[in-house]
């Protein structure tokens, strides 16, 4: 249990950095609209980048792995949707917005330590892996969702391949060949660039939660939180124990992965909208605080420790 405080506060030592600065009146609003601008632009898809770039991936693709997980990516994020439509009567970007937080995890913070722990060298690689493609696929879908509703196809292709995130992913996706090549002060740039994109998000978010708070309520986020944290990992763990054949170790890590709280990514989606922006923060807010015990009762129902 405290080894598990120790990874999730400096999440929260973030956003309350944030928080506090807007409550004191030492930051102003500018600051986070800015902050949340050169995430989304510039840090992030410099992230998306490295670790495509980077990124070990076999030559024969693991599709039970694959099929485990994102079936479960899509199931919570059309219950998500439909619950916030049906219930909470959000429409537009904001019910992207609610499916997105349910279906993208959080796994800088959480997902990267909590699973090297668990596993070891083991586990980097299905670990690793998947990070290459959990948010390329999950942010091209909301990209395509909010895009969509009031463009034409040409119109969505080209807002799609001029997105921000989209680029860093075909920049990335492109590179691999030549990456042993790129020089390593050129690597310098970018690792600072990406390395920015969490401190910044998480403070940016701070700053949005004092302007915000919990302006939703608690019931859709707790709802999302419940799917994200309880319900996805779930589904991964049915499929990836009971229909498709994969070393435990490879399920164990699809499992872990799917349990973590709802990522930084879908606060930065909404920010960048303008839609959903409180359903968001205080989505990723909430399921980071449930998520410190559902993950001992996942640690345990996988046998680890």
């Amino acid at each position: 249990m405290v080894e598990l405080f120790a990874i999730v506060l400096p999440v929260f030592g973030l956003i309350g950095i944030g928080y506090v600065a807007r409550q004191t009146g030492y930051v102003s609003e500018r600051v986070g609209e800015g902050l949340s601008e050169f995430v989304f632009t510039l840090s992030l898809p410099c992230l998306i980048f490295r670790t495509l770039v980077r990124a070990e991936i076999p030559n024969v693709q693991p599709w039970g792995y694959w099929i485990s997980y994102f079936a479960g990516v899509a199931a919570v994020w059309f219950l998500a949707t439909a619950i916030g439509r049906q219930f909470f009567g959000i429409k537009g970007v904001s019910g992207v917005v609610a499916g997105f937080s349910a279906g993208q995890a959080n796994t800088v913070f959480v997902g990267i330590p909590m699973i090297l722990k668990a596993y070891g060298d083991e586990g980097a690689v299905p670990l690793f892996l998947l990070i290459a493609v959990h948010l390329p696929v999950t942010m091209t879908l909301a990209t395509i969702l909010a895009e969509g509703r009031q463009a034409s196809l040409r119109t969505i292709l080209r807002r799609l391949f001029t997105h921000p995130i989209v680029v860093g992913i075909l920049a990335g996706s492109a590179c691999r060949p030549i990456a042993a090549h790129v020089p390593g002060p050129a690597w310098q740039i970018m690792d600072l660039l990406a390395s920015a994109a969490v401190p910044c998000a998480l403070i940016s978010m701070g700053i949005a939660l004092r302007r915000y708070g919990l302006q939703t309520g608690w019931k859709l986020p707790t709802a999302i939180s419940l799917l994200k944290l309880v319900i996805h990992p779930l589904i991964v763990l049915l499929l990836a124990t009971r229909v498709f054949q994969m070393p435990p170790v490879w399920a164990g890590v699809a499992v872990l992965f799917a349990s973590c709280p709802s990522g930084i990514n879908a606060y930065l989606f909404a920010e960048r909208y303008g839609e959903g922006v409180a359903l968001a923060s205080s989505a990723v807010t909430l399921s980071t605080v449930l998520a410190l015990g559902t993950t001992l009762v996942w640690l345990y129902v996988l046998g680890v420790g």
